[in-house]
């Protein structure tokens, strides 16, 4: 299993997570996004990936894009530790969690758009972190909302659902490391920030973050 993976990638880094919960061993292959013009624009990643994004992931011949199907992906193939819940409601829940961030927060905030917005719209420095910050600040008070409102009825607990790990926990704490990178004020967010301290102390998580990958800088 190969992850062709970039250390401060969100999307790269849920996998990271995602495998190590489940015991999946895989060599990292880095694609540096900023040296060289952005090695994922290159010829030879864009035969691998030819929307030229990280991740991708190699398994038994087959190449798997886009992080929420690769996590999908995993939970179908190596069903040990399941990253999704049992019951259709709950996997729903989890899924909607996830989806909050991968479709509402990380599209606004991602490399090619804040490139575009300080190139092509020429648009400051400042006015980047403002935009970065709108969105994310949105997404994370719906986020919050969202753990809160459900943390009575014993959906959210240690966790996102329940009390082991799924797969919105292996968006959420790649969505604080970059919140935290832009020095957004994380204190509206005691839910998210009580769930992410919890996921930082288990290694599968403390692995997979930016800081412990070979190509950290």
């Amino acid at each position: 299993m190969k992850l062709h993976t970039y250390f401060r990638s969100s999307a790269a880094y849920r996998v990271r997570i995602a495998l190590n919960l489940k015991g999946l061993a895989y060599e990292a292959i880095p694609v540096h996004l900023l040296k060289n013009g952005g090695e994922q624009l290159q010829e030879s990643y864009l035969a691998i990936n030819p929307a030229g994004l990280v991740p991708s992931l190699e398994d038994g011949g087959h190449i798997l894009t886009q992080s929420l199907a690769i996590l999908e992906y995993l939970d179908e193939a190596y069903p040990e530790v399941p990253l999704l819940p049992r019951d259709p409601f709950a996997r729903a829940r989890v899924r909607a969690l996830a989806q909050t961030i991968a479709c509402e927060i990380h599209p606004l905030n991602n490399l090619r758009v804040l490139k575009y917005l300080t190139g092509p719209l020429q648009q400051t420095e400042e006015a980047k972190t403002q935009w970065y910050r709108h969105w994310t600040e949105q997404g994370l008070r719906t986020l919050e909302a969202h753990l809160a409102r459900n943390s009575d009825q014993a959906e959210t607990a240690a966790f996102c659902h329940g009390d082991t790990p799924t797969m919105a926990d292996c968006f959420l704490v790649p969505q604080v490391f970059n919140a935290q990178r832009f020095q957004v004020d994380m204190s509206a967010y005691p839910t998210v920030m009580a769930i992410h301290a919890r996921c930082s102390a288990l290694k599968a998580f403390a692995a997979a973050h930016p800081s412990q990958q070979q190509d950290a800088e």
